[in-house]
């Protein structure tokens, strides 16, 4: 029997230990129905997709505890991977092909260049690269481009409806995701497509969490020495997992809710308090512990001074504005911080650290706006754009040592911030940070307040 198929636009580390994972707990449990084909809309790791296709698509995860035990997975629930094309010929043909059911993605929350209002900003280039490239035929570079491709083969082919499901960390996935690709259909004038689309594909609302650093050789080595495999594909990733879905599938979908994927009618909670007390503490770690010359996550939730900074953002400001939640958010915050502090996971500031441009408006700014709505105090999540403007000045300055990565920052943008007379103005001054929050007195004072405040912290490097 053919599988059902889930098409994977992003094969990297995080799909393979988080989505990828769960179809293969779903194989063990004697449910083959559905398979994954995945590839890259760019040429992206190319030897991990040269690696997987040597090795049968099956690859190790190595799991390691807070406590530091190790476990070791085979996955093969990847049936075939794509190999990049120019053209993404490969990805579309799978696409096309009614056994296709679902069409999910990793590509980073600044992979859809939305704008405050969630609509497709032709501002960034390769957004506007994309819309001439459609218009005129030649080869696409992003998600919107590449769904594009996809479903007019699959329109044209008659294959029936499909599901879109996002998997970034991006607050309302599958309604921004949405609105921006229609957005974009519109921007290239496909109206027949957007209707099709708009008719015959659901985009439901996910929640995903997991931490993968990226997968280095003494992952390998270890997965050598533990399983006799030589595995060029292997990557590690902690313990805890988790998966939450808005049960709204087009055309089906894996039996998720057998192997511990929470199926909901509304992901709003879980998703809220993840972004905001997850990632958003997580981004500041990472800059707190560039500031201080930390290389790891673990180095910087260790170090009192830190931790402080983000327990305080999350006790202060985070839990008032969640609250009342189905979660129990002062201890998701424990966990989180526990998680952070694995040291087996050595996670890297410079992974975590990236994209800040995108992570202020999706991670902090909803909180200092519903704070500053209700007449509170936004003392404590001040500290996290401080912590990001004198990052970015380190980083102007040359002294992060290693390539700080950024798909929504403009370079001379930033540049222009930290060389102001005055930096903490132009960074309230930016309107996609901060939409109708740009400029405000009260936000700019709280940075400025927490920025004198942290200047000590800013000063320091570890040995």
């Amino acid at each position: 029997m053919t599988p059902t198929t889930v098409l994977h636009l992003g094969l990297g580390s995080f799909h393979r230990a988080h989505q990828a994972v769960y179809l293969q707990r779903l194989h063990e449990a004697g449910d083959r129905t559905w398979s994954i084909v995945g590839g890259n809309i760019r040429p992206d790791m190319e030897a991990v997709v040269e690696a997987l296709a040597a090795q049968d698509c099956r690859y190790t995860v190595e799991t390691v505890s807070t406590a530091g035990e190790r476990t070791y997975t085979q996955v093969g629930a990847i049936g075939r991977v794509v190999p990049w094309s120019e053209d993404l010929a490969g990805l579309v043909a799978a696409g096309a092909d009614p056994a296709t059911r679902i069409i999910s993605f990793t590509v980073t929350e600044a992979g859809y260049y939305l704008d405050p209002a969630n609509a497709p900003d032709p501002s960034f280039p390769d957004l506007a690269a994309d819309i001439e490239a459609v218009r005129a035929g030649r080869p696409v570079r992003t998600l919107y481009g590449a769904l594009t491709l996809i479903l007019r083969a699959r329109r044209a082919a008659q294959a029936g409806p499909v599901t879109l499901l996002c998997c970034d960390n991006l607050r309302h996935n599958g309604d921004r995701s949405r609105k921006g690709f229609l957005g974009f259909l519109d921007l290239v004038g496909d109206g027949a497509l957007k209707a099709w689309v708009e008719a015959h594909t659901t985009s439901p609302n996910a929640m995903v969490d997991r931490i993968t650093p990226r997968p280095t050789p003494a992952v390998r080595d270890s997965v050598r020495a533990a399983t006799g495999r030589d595995d060029a594909a292997a990557l590690m990733a902690e313990d805890f997992l988790q998966w939450v879905i808005e049960d709204r599938f087009a055309a089906g979908r894996p039996a998720f809710e057998r192997v511990g994927v929470e199926m909901v009618s509304s992901v709003d909670p879980y998703e809220e308090a993840k972004i905001r007390i997850l990632n958003a503490s997580h981004s500041a770690i990472a800059w707190a512990g560039s500031l201080k010359g930390y290389r790891y996550i673990h180095e910087g939730t260790l170090d009192e001074e830190i931790r402080g900074i983000a327990q305080a953002y999350v006790t202060d400001d985070v839990i008032p504005c969640l609250t009342p939640s189905p979660l129990d958010l002062a201890a998701y915050r424990d966990t989180v911080l526990s998680r952070f502090a694995n040291v087996a996971i050595a996670d890297t500031n410079q992974r975590v650290a990236a994209d800040g441009f995108s992570k202020i408006p999706g991670f902090i700014a909803p909180t200092i706006r519903e704070r500053l709505a209700a007449g509170g105090t936004i003392v404590a999540v001040a500290a996290l754009p401080a912590l990001f403007l004198a990052f970015l000045e380190r980083w102007a300055a040359g002294d992060i040592p290693w390539t700080y990565q950024d798909q929504a920052m403009d370079p001379a943008v930033a540049r222009a911030i930290v060389a102001a007379p005055d930096p903490v103005a132009a960074l309230v001054a930016e309107r996609p940070l901060w939409a109708e929050l740009t400029g405000d007195r009260r936000l700019e004072s709280a940075i400025r307040a927490a920025r004198a405040r942290l200047a000590p912290l800013s000063a320091q490097a570890s040995a």
